[in-house]
């Protein structure tokens, strides 16, 4: 849910963007990151039951597998998996993003990786990259309450005459 009030402070008009205590959980793992991905889930199994998961392709049958429930899932990475992640990050239809990808490995869709990390940053999404961050995010008081985030105004930007 997404709602505008005037900020007192700055003057200005603020986008608050409301996450509810079950959040929508996108889950991502480069091949040579799955098992390290499957392990962190597998360990975090309890947490992770209380939340929607959705996952691309490969990764989302191997999360379903590992903690026997239903996973949403999306297609493979590179056939548009990361890029369909990233349309409902936009839509405000993901809360968070834990995608273990691989710094050392060329990806033949590294555009749409970068596109789905923009996007998370655009829409102010939590996103871990790594297992430390995925650590602190899973066990984060914030994780099992609501949650306002505020968003950028882009007002200014829609509006500016091309």
């Amino acid at each position: 849910m997404t709602f505008v009030f005037l900020n007192l402070y700055t003057g200005k008009m603020s986008i608050i963007r409301k996450f509810n205590a079950r959040k929508r959980i996108a889950l991502i793992a480069h091949d040579n990151k799955k098992a390290e991905l499957i392990d962190w889930i597998y360990y975090n199994r309890e947490v992770l039951s209380k939340h929607e998961l959705l996952g691309t392709g490969t990764t989302g049958r191997l999360v379903e597998e590992t903690l026997d429930r239903p996973v949403k899932k999306l297609l493979s990475g590179p056939l548009g998996g990361d890029q369909q992640i990233g349309a409902l990050v936009a839509e405000g239809k993901v809360d968070l993003i834990i995608f273990f990808w691989d710094p050392m490995a060329s990806q033949p869709h590294d555009p749409d990786i970068k596109a789905l990390l923009r996007l998370g940053v655009v829409w102010n999404t939590p996103m871990a990259c790594n297992r430390a961050t995925a650590d602190f995010m899973l066990t984060s008081p914030l994780m099992s309450q609501e949650y306002e985030s505020m968003l950028t105004d882009y007002g200014t930007y829609l509006s500016r005459k091309v």
